[in-house]
């Protein structure tokens, strides 16, 4: 079982501030999470493999592939404020 000085040596590494009803209750759910790790432990894994998934993953990247680009006009025609071939943005860094 985690004490209450555990979990408030815990709270006080991660800078976190609390209450007493809350320190009660991260030391029930940090007891529960602890009595799960500790059934964990009891299985018997002889023979299975480590994996980082439960199922196999596969990459699905696309070649790449060269195309030409959008024609400069049609991209910037919906533009709320065109300068040229630019189109502007509203200022958001104060000068």
């Amino acid at each position: 079982m985690i004490t209450r000085e555990e979990v408030l040596h815990i709270a006080r590494l991660a800078r976190l501030e609390l209450s007493d009803t809350e320190l009660e209750r991260m030391r029930e759910q940090l007891n529960s999470i602890l009595t799960y790790i500790d059934r964990l432990r009891a299985l018997d894994v002889t023979g299975v493999e480590p994996t980082s998934h439960a199922v196999p993953l596969v990459n699905v990247m696309r070649d790449d592939e060269v195309v030409p680009p959008f024609p400069q006009d049609e991209m910037l025609r919906n533009a709320p404020d065109r300068v040229g071939e630019f189109f502007r943005v509203p200022r958001i860094i104060e000068g």
